[in-house]
């Protein structure tokens, strides 16, 4: 039986390596006890903002028995998307919207649900088990499972960082009904450093492990639908989509081979370093041309445009100013306040 079982999970592997992945590990469905006790505190404090689908899932969320009882072991699996350049590259072109790495290629919902699926059909139908998949959307605490898992471990930034990936790891899991080994979870490794606070443009931080979504650019520029606080504006500089700051700075980065990354999330040339000039232009039919099959299609035309004209107000650059003034009029309002506020600053500079 444990020559049955060693053998499993040997193919698994292989499997999970044909399908992309690059990071696999095994946990028990119970192997994460506080994961529920801290996201309460930490929907208490109100710091996941308007991300209200947090708090109507929590039960679900906090345990995977929550989501599914007759689940067993959860298999974590991650994928690559370790870029090839400089995340900072674009810091110091104005003219630039930046976008975070994770979004510059193919939608990692679509690409990494494929993979999970092809992986879990596989295991059914060697081992005859029932199996579920999830990625992102889903009511899955994915990086608790995962350094649970083995594959790395929760940082500072509350990302999971990887020992051979650094920060750049998509993360899915696949819930079975087998009585999987489990891997032993790993072990903390930030020691005393903590670059990735230091990094934060909005002091997103409060503490080590703890991060108030409310003041990171990320949720701001993404999940954040009204107009974003003036106390972060200048702060986004040319960020349009996302921030990889605190992910960039991780010293565990070094280790991580952009080779070992799915090709699918290469960076599109159009999403690799966009125009604010041509951002400012889109219409709601060019958006959804531009970012058709990309995870930036989901915020829509009118955050994307906010973002860029935020990012406008904070170039310096003159000859955006026509177009901010044709988008005070826009019928967005969140647009044309945002408009608004980048005119105003272009002027004062």
């Amino acid at each position: 039986m444990l020559e049955g079982k060693s053998k499993l999970r040997e193919s698994l592997g292989e499997i999970a390596r044909k399908a992309g992945f690059s990071a696999l590990g095994v946990t028990r469905a119970d192997a994460a006890p506080k994961t529920a006790e801290r996201l309460r505190q930490w929907l208490a404090s109100g710091a996941h903002g308007d991300m209200i689908w947090m708090e109507e899932t929590e039960r679900r969320r906090a345990s995977p028995v929550g989501l599914w009882p007759e689940v067993r072991s959860v298999i974590s699996l991650g994928m690559s998307y370790a870029p090839g350049t400089d995340p900072f590259a674009l810091a110091d072109r104005p003219d630039r919207g930046r976008i975070s790495v994770y979004a510059q290629g193919a939608d990692y919902h679509d690409v990494v649900k494929k993979a999970l699926k092809q992986v879990a059909r596989w295991l059914a139908e060697e081992a005859g088990a029932g199996v579920k998949v999830f990625v992102d959307t889903a009511p899955v605490m994915e990086k608790p499972l995962a350094e649970a898992a083995g594959l790395g471990w929760q940082g500072k930034h509350t990302n999971l960082v990887s020992r051979t990936d650094g920060s750049w790891l998509f993360l899915g899991a696949i819930y079975t009904t087998l009585e999987l080994d489990p891997d032993a979870p790993h072990a903390m490794r930030c020691g005393s450093c903590s670059a990735c606070i230091a990094a934060c443009p909005t002091d997103a931080f409060p503490a080590p492990f703890q991060l108030d979504a409310r003041r990171c650019i990320s949720y701001l520029t993404i999940e954040h639908k009204g107009p974003i606080p003036e106390e972060f504006r200048e702060a986004m500089g040319n960020r349009i989509y996302g921030c990889d700051d605190c992910l960039a700075v991780c010293p565990w980065n070094r280790f991580a081979d952009a080779a070992r990354a799915n090709r699918a999330f290469l960076p599109r040339a159009e999403l690799a370093a966009p125009r604010l000039a041509d951002l400012l232009a889109l219409d709601d039919a060019a958006f959804r041309k531009v970012f058709a099959g990309s995870p930036i299609k989901r915020i829509g035309r009118g955050r994307m445009v906010r973002n860029a004209a935020i990012a406008a107000g904070n170039s310096g650059l003159p000859e955006l100013a026509p177009m901010l003034e044709r988008l005070k009029q826009d019928e967005d309002e969140v647009v044309a306040e945002a408009a608004c506020w980048a005119l105003a600053r272009l002027n004062a500079g």
